[in-house]
C-alpha cells in the first residue's frame, strides 16, 4: 500500500463527507451506531473482563463502519453483517486483528492507569459520584478535575493516531498488527496538518452547535431544553465521526481493493 500525501484542506473535507453519506442513509447509519452502543453496553457488564473486552472490541468497530461506509459508496445498504465481516477473512486475519485490539486494550488502560495516577484519582473519583448520582457543581470545578481531563485528552491522542488506521491497514492492506501500527503513526505524521484541520472542524462545528442551541433556547425563554437538543446532536456527530473515517483512510494510503470515488 502507497502512502498519499494530503494537503490539510482535505481534513475539512473529510468532515464534510462523512456528512454528505451520512445524509444518504441516516437511519441505517444511526442503528449502526445504537446496535454499537448496546453491544458496547452489554460487554462492559461482563464480571472481570468487561472493560477491557469493551475497549478490545473498538478497533474492529471502527473498521466495520468504514466497510458500511464503503458499502454506502458502492450504492448498498450497509447492514450489521459489516462488524463480523473482517472475521471472513481468514484464521491469520482474524487473529491479526485480536491482537490488534488486545493491544488497543492494554495500551487504553495503561493510558488511564497513568492519568489516575498523575491526577490524584481526582476524574474517577468524579465519575464513581456521577455513577451514585451524588456528583455536585463544586466536584466539576474542581481544577484537578480539570487538569485531569485535558491531560487525559493530551495522552490519548498520540494513542488513538497509534491505532487510527491500523485495522484498515490489516483488512486492506494484510498487513501484520505491529506494520499496521507503525505506518498508521507514520500516515498520521506525514499528514499532520490535515489531521490537525479535521480536529480543528469537528471542534468548530460542535462548538458551533452549542452557541446556536443555546441562543436559539435562550430566546424562546427554555434554556433546559438545550440538554434536549443536545443527546440527538451527539449522536448524529458521534456516528457521522464514525462515517468519515473511512475517508482519511483512502485518502492517506492507495489500497488496490479499495474502490471508491472520495475526490470532489
Amino acid at each position: 500500500m502507497k502512502l498519499r500525501l494530503v494537503g490539510a484542506s482535505r481534513g475539512a473535507l473529510w468532515v464534510r463527507q462523512g456528512f454528505r453519506v451520512f445524509f444518504r442513509q441516516p437511519l441505517a447509519f444511526t442503528a449502526l451506531f445504537f446496535l454499537f452502543m448496546f453491544a458496547a453496553f452489554v460487554v462492559v457488564t461482563l464480571p472481570w473482563v468487561g472493560g477491557l473486552a469493551m475497549l478490545a472490541m473498538l478497533p474492529v468497530v471502527t473498521l466495520g463502519f468504514m466497510i458500511a461506509t464503503r458499502e454506502s459508496l458502492l450504492g448498498r445498504f450497509p447492514l450489521p453483517g459489516v462488524f463480523i465481516a473482517p472475521f471472513r477473512h481468514g484464521r491469520e486475519h482474524t487473529r491479526s486483528l485480536l491482537i490488534l485490539g488486545v493491544a488497543y486494550a492494554l495500551a487504553s488502560l495503561a493510558v488511564m492507569s497513568l492519568a489516575d495516577w498523575l491526577d490524584g484519582g481526582s476524574v474517577s473519583a468524579l465519575q464513581e459520584s456521577m455513577a451514585r448520582g451524588e456528583a455536585t457543581r463544586e466536584m466539576m470545578d474542581d481544577p484537578r478535575v480539570q487538569s485531569g481531563l485535558l491531560l487525559r485528552l493530551v495522552l490519548t491522542v498520540p494513542l488513538s493516531l497509534l491505532f487510527w488506521h491500523a485495522p484498515a491497514l490489516i483488512h486492506w492492506g494484510g498487513a501484520t498488527p505491529a506494520k499496521a501500527v507503525f505506518f498508521s503513526v507514520v500516515a498520521c505524521w506525514r499528514n499532520k496538518w490535515a489531521f490537525l484541520v479535521y480536529a480543528l472542524t469537528w471542534s468548530v462545528i460542535v462548538g458551533l452547535f452549542g452557541v446556536v442551541a443555546t441562543l436559539f433556547f435562550s430566546l424562546l425563554s427554555a434554556p433546559q431544553l438545550v440538554s434536549l437538543a443536545a443527546f440527538p446532536a451527539a449522536l448524529m456527530f458521534s456516528t457521522v465521526f464514525y462515517v468519515s473515517l473511512y475517508f482519511t483512510f483512502v485518502d492517506c494510503f492507495e489500497p488496490a481493493s479499495v474502490a471508491a470515488d472520495n475526490r470532489e
